[in-house]
């Protein structure tokens, strides 16, 4: 079996062209950080997946965001004998070629930095705007109507015209559409 795994970091986020035109016989889905491993619809893939099947990437970094995690899946992965590839990439990993195992080593070094300086440069951006005066710190948590959101979303309305009726973000009606 093809199976495809897609992971974008936020509710919000487009996902269409990650897989766009290939065709694969089962997709798991995650809209979460890839700062780690824990991932729903990872960890069900990694528990559907057989020997002989082929999980396919978009790219590396939408299976790992740290080269320690990148290498424990890849070792998961093509130890129950299941291929590997990452589209955008170009590659098709297999652990016997060293010359892919280097590759990917740099490939995953890249996007454990990407993710460093990702966190740098937010933190650098809320530096200057305390300094300024204009950064206040995450709003203080207020009282969500979970019932009334619930009661929305199986009524049909959009995720972002929930947030939008419940002056919350679309975040919060994701996490809370997840619970139903």
């Amino acid at each position: 079996m093809k199976l495809g795994y897609i992971r974008v970091s936020t509710a919000e986020q487009n996902t269409a062209r990650q897989l766009d035109g290939i065709t694969v016989d089962k997709t798991f889905e995650d809209r979460c950080s890839g700062k780690d491993t824990n991932r729903p619809q990872l960890k069900r893939m990694l528990d559907v997946m057989r020997s002989g099947d082929t999980i396919i990437v978009h790219e590396i970094s939408r299976l790992a965001r740290n080269l320690v995690d990148l290498l424990q899946l890849i070792e998961t992965i093509n130890g129950a004998g299941v291929r590997l590839e990452f589209v955008k990439d170009g590659i098709t990993y297999d652990s016997n070629d060293k010359n892919q195992k280097l590759m990917l080593s740099i490939m995953g070094a890249v996007a454990t930095f990407e993710r460093e300086m990702i966190h740098e440069r937010q933190a650098e951006g809320i530096a200057i705007a305390k300094a300024k005066g204009v950064y206040k710190n995450r709003k203080q948590s207020k009282a969500v109507d979970k019932a009334g959101i619930e009661e929305a979303l199986a009524g049909g309305l959009s995720v972002r015209k929930t947030a939008a009726k419940f002056n919350v973000a679309p975040s919060t009606v994701s996490r809370i559409k997840k619970g139903i």
